[in-house]
């Protein structure tokens, strides 16, 4: 390499996604924070998923019994970081599955647990690196999306709305995590007309805040044993988080928020079609930009 010539500066994806390559690279190499998340969340962590987000039990039966797929269609998995919930869920409703994360590392990672999954019809799932705002996928592609605590990740919430709206097949259902403060009127029904869809559900998680806030104080009082498995640098960001979002739970509302795409009869089958895998702004509380 010439020393003069300067080194291109990295995509503004790549500078974003370097902090969660970082914590799912450092996470892969100890169950450290599996294991704070389990102490969190009691008999309501799915092990088997190990997610870092707040999917739990309620959860899952939440998005399973709101996304209402048939076999063999497709659920996409919008943030999907590194596929615990999508590919349960494919597993659990027999569809195919399109993952896409910002992070690299984590869309290897989801590529690596498919035959855990799926045994050996690993075919049904896919994954890639993709942003919300920029999904790649075709219109009305999808038969159902969930978007599990990625939705703060965005750099333009109603961008990724109208874009994860635009690749929902008519008469099938986004289902996302969303947070706000108490009293507040959320943005969700303006982003909901403006991708052309429909609030169909709004469902309380009244337990979330009280789950993020042991799972914080657990942050605080372990941080020496997290800088030991995980290094200063991933231990740090995570405290910051927890200092951070620490004093806005007591005021948090977290909702799981169903959007559905109307019936149009011309193209209600338009995703049928499509190949398999592979080929109010101030409302919203820090929190729903987690680590996935």
């Amino acid at each position: 390499m010439n020393p003069t010539t300067a080194a291109p500066s990295p995509a503004p994806g790549a500078r974003r996604s370097a902090r969660y390559d970082a914590f799912h690279a450092a996470r892969a190499r100890t169950d450290a924070v599996a294991r704070l998340y389990a102490a969190a969340m009691g008999d309501d962590y799915p092990h088997e998923i190990a997610a870092s987000s707040s999917c739990d039990w309620p959860l899952l039966g939440l998005l399973t019994a709101r996304l209402r797929m048939r076999p063999g269609r497709l659920l996409v998995d919008a943030g999907c970081g590194t596929g615990g919930i999508g590919l349960w869920l494919a597993r659990a409703l027999a569809v195919r599955l399109e993952g896409f994360d910002l992070s690299p590392v984590a869309v290897t990672q989801a590529t690596g647990r498919r035959a855990h999954f799926l045994d050996g019809d690993i075919g049904r799932a896919a994954f890639r690196v993709a942003e919300l705002e920029d999904t790649g996928l075709p219109d009305s592609s999808a038969h159902g999306i969930v978007c599990v605590d990625a939705l703060g990740r965005a750099t333009d919430r109603d961008a990724a709305v109208r874009e994860l709206g635009r690749v929902l097949a008519p008469g099938a259902r986004l289902v996302m995590t969303r947070s706000l403060r108490r009293g507040a009127q959320g943005a969700w029904d303006a982003q909901a007309r403006a991708a052309g869809l429909t609030v169909e559900h709004v469902d309380e998680r009244p337990t979330e805040p009280t789950m993020w806030d042991r799972l914080y104080r657990l942050w605080i009082a372990h941080a020496d044993d997290l800088r030991q498995e995980l290094g200063e640098v991933r231990t740090q960001d995570m405290l910051r988080e927890a200092h951070r979002v620490l004093p806005t739970l007591p005021g948090r509302r977290a909702v799981l928020l169903t959007l559905r795409r109307p019936n149009t009869p011309d193209t209600a089958d338009a995703a049928g079609r499509m190949p398999g895998p592979g080929r109010r702004p101030g409302d919203e509380l820090p929190g729903e930009r987690t680590l996935q």
